[in-house]
């Protein structure tokens, strides 16, 4: 059977297309080699199952590896501590059958028969297990977090903990399990994102003997390339295997199952088109795919804690700075959902491009500013070309907001949200749009359009003087020379009244760039 790109369960590298994270797995062999305990806590489809399953296929040859899993259960099974031992005898049981262990499938069905169960005897049980298997035990546990808002859950974590300082204590290493990790969304580290807000629940921890690591689960473009390498070498179609890594990587930031995403979409709905057209196409097709959970989850999330969403907002539309690593609720959610990511200067900024997009449409959307342009049939903008007309497009939106100021005030911050909405069904279904915030200003934002294979770069930015204005101007063509472009657009937003303007939107000459300015 020939490999294909996957992109919905775990990741086998005997039948999909995978991406090299050899390096990456050698950080989790080196923890178990240490008897560490440990977490994976990555957002949904960021390669967590996937890292589990390496563990056991490359590391069960040292190891007697059990891979567990506590996505299903019962409310029965989690009443009291009984059940739950009762619980967690059938996983293991079940793991062990997987495996083919069948002495250690026959140890546990008799432990789930004992009758009076708790963790003290849940304790004793595993003790006895180790010294008696014969190997040392590796226990692996997916999806944690889907019963890391339960008491016995938290007691659990609390028995393993014990009895983990109990073998350093006794320093006998046959006394528990060698290595635990444990896999999920949330972190289990810090129990505060749903259990119980009690004070006490909230700063002690049932699972400090965690070890921390630093690893990047994010793929880089030479991590890409190694999946396309190997995709390549199957069909010998001859693309540029570095560019369309890199283009890969400029939409997704290295999210796996984008990446994996974004390949599989030109492999199998675009008639292979391995170019840098193909990509935008397959990132297009990505979004509009309603039944993608990936993207679907990001709606559904930031409708359940506010909080989050008001910072994605901000972030998304109002070039909003924050330090990563604030230590508040919002970001870290953010960062726990990968909805949010470090820029060069340790500030909050959405993920990846796919996301960004995501989130435009969802706000835009929601406030139904989408019809900003009623009575504007869209080809007017469009030239014989089947180009952009910008300038007109903008001059339309001037016009437009000239006669809304009127009737209503706004924020200049508002003007850059509300030109993104008049472009949006502009470009709809043909080109994208991605904003690159300015690090270092607030005030000014980088959008970049591509439409008809041509690229325009809009610099929208907010009056603070005329010094600003012509700061505006040199940043703008700076830009553009990176781009590779000759024109550029410079787009200015104040509303604050008895200010002389310029009256008419109009081409300027700038450092040998043509910049079309307009003040609204």
């Amino acid at each position: 059977m020939a490999k294909y790109f996957n992109t919905s369960v775990t990741c086998d590298p005997k039948r999909h297309y995978m991406v090299d994270t050899t390096a990456k797995m050698k950080v989790f062999e080196r923890l178990i080699d240490q008897k560490a305990y440990f977490t994976i806590t990555r957002a949904r489809q960021f390669g967590k199952s996937t890292s589990l399953n390496w563990i056991l296929w490359n590391m069960s040859d040292r190891y007697l590896v059990i891979p567990a899993s506590f996505e299903k259960y019962s409310e029965e099974d989690w009443v009291d501590d009984k059940s739950f031992c009762k619980y967690f005898c059938t996983k293991v049981m079940d793991a062990c059958t997987k495996i083919d262990d069948n002495s250690s499938v026959s140890f546990w069905q008799k432990a789930k028969r004992t009758s009076k169960f708790n963790f003290d005897v849940l304790s004793r049980k595993i003790t006895d297990y180790c010294k008696k298997c014969g190997k040392k035990v590796v226990l692996l546990v997916d999806e944690v977090d889907k019963a890391s808002n339960n008491d016995v859950f938290v007691r659990f974590l609390g028995m393993l903990r014990n009895m983990y300082l109990d073998r350093e204590q006794v320093n006998d290493e046959s006394h528990t399990f060698w290595s635990v990790i444990l896999a999920g969304v949330y972190d289990v580290k810090n129990l505060k994102l749903k259990i119980r807000p009690e004070s006490d629940h909230q700063l002690n921890s049932p699972w400090n003997v965690a070890a921390e690591y630093n690893l990047d689960m994010t793929f880089n473009p030479q991590e890409i390339s190694t999946m396309l390498v190997e995709y390549e070498k199957d069909y010998h179609i001859g693309f540029d295997i570095k560019e369309i890594s890199e283009q890969i990587h400029k939409y997704t930031s290295g999210y796996p199952v984008l990446v994996s995403r974004v390949c599989k979409e030109i492999d199998e709905n675009l008639d292979r088109n391995w170019s840098e057209e193909g990509v935008l196409k397959a990132v297009k097709n990505i979004i509009k795919d309603n039944k993608f959970m990936i993207l679907k989850h990001i709606t559904n999330y930031i409708e359940s804690y506010p909080d989050l969403k008001k910072l994605l907002r901000a972030i998304t539309l109002e070039n909003f700075h924050i330090n990563y690593y604030a230590n508040n609720l919002p970001l870290e959610l953010g960062r726990m959902f990968a909805y949010i990511r470090p820029n060069e200067n340790s500030q909050a900024q959405i993920h990846n491009l796919i996301f960004q997009q995501v989130l435009y449409d969802y706000f835009i959307s929601e406030n139904q500013l989408a019809t900003l342009t009623p009575g504007i049939g869209f080809k007017i903008f469009i030239d014989k070309n089947g180009d952009l007309n910008m300038p007109l497009i903008i001059n339309r939106f001037k016009d437009l907001m000239s006669k809304k100021q009127k009737k209503e005030e706004f924020l200049e911050r508002e003007g850059r949200f509300m030109f993104i909405c008049f472009l949006k069904p502009i470009i709809n279904g043909t080109g994208f749009y991605y904003s690159e915030p300015e690090n270092d200003d607030e005030s000014r934002m980088d959008l970049v359009v591509t439409y008809n294979r041509k690229e325009y770069v809009i610099e929208l930015k907010i009056w603070h003087g005329t010094e600003y204005e012509i700061s505006g101007r040199e940043q703008l063509s700076e830009y553009l020379v990176t781009r590779n472009l000759d024109e550029g657009y410079l787009v200015t937003f104040s509303f604050l009244k008895n200010k002389v303007i310029q009256e008419k939107p109009e081409w300027i000459e700038y450092n040998g760039k043509r910049i079309y300015e307009a003040v609204i």
